[in-house]
């Protein structure tokens, strides 16, 4: 096979996205050979291989730098677009989409999932962080949490900066879950709309009597 080369100039605004766009080019694993050098915002990217390699690599190499300005820069509307993935990868901590969404919600974001992405007003290294607590609250109630009840609890937990133990303690007194034991699981014995009304109400409640 004939091997040719094509050089691209990505521009990026700044060292930030620099490192980014610097950070996801490592993690690609193509058969195309490919060598950075750029000075100041424009990256020459040299790459090397068969020409379907090359175009191959070509197209992977916008997509991330796609990703990467959607990350960092909002739209119009003040929102950025995340690849859920990155953003679990980033974190080291993974948690259900509902479960994000709902946090961001009660946080007082704007967020919506669009083809496994997601479009929220909050910035990048703010929602890793966010990830983060979540994952860590998330790997201290799984074992004695039912899917449903975690819903409620862990966007509650981050939204009002409480322990996720005391969110579950405070449902159980207000009826609307309980104690399995036959599954060792608290579980709802409302609806997760329900439970989050009456959880949101008694907490507002609370901050109210202060």
């Amino acid at each position: 096979m004939a091997r040719a080369k094509k050089v691209i100039t990505i521009h990026v605004r700044d060292d930030r996205e620099k490192e980014e766009f610097m950070r996801e080019l490592q993690r690609l694993r193509l058969p195309a050979f490919i060598y950075v050098h750029g000075k100041l915002n424009d990256l020459k990217i040299n790459v090397q291989g068969t020409k379907e390699d090359i175009r191959e690599a070509i197209r992977r190499i916008r997509e991330i730098h796609n990703r990467v300005r959607a990350k960092l820069y909002p739209d119009k509307r003040g929102l950025y677009r995340y690849t859920i993935d990155d953003l679990f990868r980033e974190a080291g901590a993974s948690v259900s989409t509902p479960i994000l969404v709902k946090t961001l919600e009660l946080l007082g974001e704007t967020v919506e999932v669009r083809e496994g992405e997601l479009v929220t007003s909050m910035p990048w290294e703010e929602l890793v962080s966010l990830t983060g607590t979540l994952g860590g609250y998330l790997s201290d109630i799984s074992l004695q949490t039912t899917r449903q009840i975690r819903e409620v609890v862990l966007p509650a937990a981050v939204a009002y900066d409480l322990d996720p133990g005391e969110v579950i303690d405070i449902l159980v007194n207000l009826g609307a879950a309980e104690w399995k034991e036959d599954k060792f699981k608290y579980e709802l014995v409302k609806n997760k709309e329900q439970a989050l009304e009456m959880l949101i109400n008694h907490l507002k409640g609370e901050e109210n009597e202060d």
